[in-house]
């Protein structure tokens, strides 16, 4: 039986020797396709912003209006589509053939540029006196995705198009997938740091949301269609979704098909759990994503997704503190909040 709490919760702590120093609070769900809650920490009906969270929901328009398949795109696409990657080699290899496809600039993105996370990549660009494009932004494949159904639809001049614009065709059709998804009706927006619209839902609705993913009851074959090859493509291919040094690409690599995780900024996490037909969403108040990694990894280890003896997991749930001199002086890890007095989580 969930709990319905109407605070932020304590979900991780900082030890600094045997003493608490600093703490996380937030909020977290774990939900069926109904919207029933399993179990809930802090209060599920909070109302967030998913951020990168939910760019699967917000590739869904690119398969059911055909857009995908007009341009032939490949597992490859649809991955990057779902993305929040770190703009090296293999990521910018994925978006300059897709432009390609569409015969198109990096300057029709919308999402702006900034300097790529991939280190190799960055190293590149300063020795060769080059700036960052459109292309190295995290989210160009989302954005990518969003100008492949503005082109499918409308073939006019693509330099005065703006597809970011809450009213333009394809924010319509992705907010009727976010409405659709969450259940949440008429939800606020605001823009994301790539200036696409992100809207709000609750961290119960968020839940929900990925439990549809998993298991898409109630809605139409081709939802159910587009659900499926949308999971493939991000199983099929986890190093597109981050990177090789990124949590989201390392857990997918570990979950032999179970799960699909997915980081927002400021704190928020979800996951999807194929199996169980069951949705995460997290939230951490203050925005650090040390907590955000931490409970997620907790979390599925917990459920037995993950394997805790795993020493690259053991030490995202119970992440050592070391100072300067390389001596250990505490440690970041879930609260005794999480563990429910002990008592095991039965899904």
């Amino acid at each position: 039986m969930a709990s319905r709490n109407f605070g932020a919760e304590k979900l991780v702590e900082i030890l600094r020797g045997d003493m608490v120093e600093s703490s996380h609070y937030g909020h977290m769900a774990i939900s069926d396709n109904k919207g029933n809650l399993k179990y809930s920490w802090g209060n599920p009906e909070k109302i967030i912003y998913p951020r990168s969270s939910c760019k699967m929901i917000q590739a869904l328009p690119l398969l059911e209006s055909g857009s995908a398949d007009n341009y032939k795109l490949e597992s490859k696409h649809l991955a990057l589509a779902c993305a929040s990657h770190n703009g090296g080699s293999v990521h910018l290899e994925v978006a300059k053939d897709w432009l390609q496809k569409l015969n198109l600039e990096p300057k029709h993105l919308l999402c702006g540029a900034h300097k790529p996370y991939d280190i190799e990549e960055l190293k590149y660009l300063k020795d060769n006196g080059l700036t960052p494009t459109q292309l190295h932004n995290n989210c160009s494949g989302k954005h990518l995705g969003f100008l492949t159904v503005s082109r499918k639809f409308q073939k006019i001049n693509h330099e005065k198009l703006n597809y970011i614009d809450i009213e333009h065709p394809v924010q319509v059709m992705v907010q009727k997938a976010f409405e659709e998804m969450t259940g949440s009706i008429n939800p606020k927006f605001a823009l994301d740091g790539c200036s696409a619209p992100n809207f709000t839902c609750t961290v119960e609705a968020l839940a929900r949301s990925m439990a549809n993913l998993a298991r898409p009851d109630g809605f139409g074959q081709s939802r159910k269609l587009a659900i499926k090859r949308l999971r493939d493509a991000v199983l099929q291919n986890p190093h597109l979704i981050a990177g090789e040094d990124r949590l989201c690409t390392k857990l997918m690599k570990r979950s032999a098909g179970r799960f699909i995780v997915k980081v927002g900024a400021e704190g928020v996490y979800t996951a999807i759990l194929m199996e169980e037909g069951l949705g995460i969403a997290l939230k951490i108040s203050d925005g650090a994503r040390r907590a955000s990694e931490c409970l997620i990894v907790t979390i599925l280890a917990k459920l037995g997704l993950l394997d805790k003896k795993d020493p690259e997991i053991k030490d995202i749930m119970e992440a050592p503190i070391i100072n300067w001199s390389k001596h250990p002086t505490g440690v970041l890890k879930a609260s005794e909040n999480i563990w429910k007095g002990g008592k095991p989580l039965i899904l």
